[in-house]
């Protein structure tokens, strides 16, 4: 296989990943572009390797490549209580691989379906959100600079379509609370639960993960 060919695989396989990767890390997911390029190029490579020295045995490789990919896809997975989060991304990871791995062997016609759904899942996954349909969970954290009845911050969690209680912990030598919610609502609502919030003197410090 001439060089001119394997450079274009990987480059073609680099500029691809770049794009889905800046998406997510835009979009704020614990997965970042670094990662989604790393793991296309990886199988990329292999893909060549395989292509360049055992062509008949390249399905068992990319069996390999899938299952082993499986620890990154469980790192973007957030537990918080009942609730797990990051399916979407660990899913786009385990995907990746196999569109790397698709451009590594040559199969390029494929590689670009896949890529191209990738997209489809999600523009539609934000289109979703943004019409409130499906809105995702989210962690808020609380905390405040004096004891409070937690019906003033219930009051204030209006916004959201709704809330759940995950904790509540008391700090006595600072006399401060810290209260973890499970919350459900569109962007623009939680924005503005987090300028009311903001504007609390008891409050100290409030954040959406």
């Amino acid at each position: 296989m001439e060089i001119i060919i394997i450079s274009l695989r990987m480059l073609v396989t680099f500029l691809l990943s770049l794009l889905i990767g800046v998406e997510r890390q835009r979009s704020h997911k614990p997965v970042g572009f670094g990662t989604f390029i790393f793991v296309a190029l990886g199988a990329s490579a292999l893909g060549v390797f395989a292509n360049l020295n055992n062509p008949a045995n390249e399905l068992a490789l990319l069996a390999a490549v899938v299952t082993g990919i499986g620890f990154l896809g469980a790192g973007a997975l957030i537990k918080g209580s009942d609730k797990v989060f990051g399916f979407t991304t660990a899913a786009t990871i385990w995907l990746f691989a196999i569109f790397g791995f698709m451009v590594g062997v040559g199969e390029y016609i494929l590689g670009v379906i896949i890529y191209i759904f990738v997209w489809v899942v999600l523009v539609s996954d934000k289109y979703l959100e943004a019409k409130d349909i499906g809105s995702h969970q989210r962690r808020l954290t609380i905390v405040t600079n004096n004891i409070i009845d937690e019906e003033k911050i219930n009051n204030l969690l209006d916004y959201t379509k709704r809330h759940k209680v995950l904790s509540v912990s008391i700090n006595k030598e600072t006399n401060e609370m810290q209260l973890s919610y499970l919350i459900q609502g569109t962007k623009s609502d939680l924005n503005k639960m987090l300028l009311d919030l903001f504007k609390q003197k008891w409050l100290k410090s409030s954040k959406i993960e």
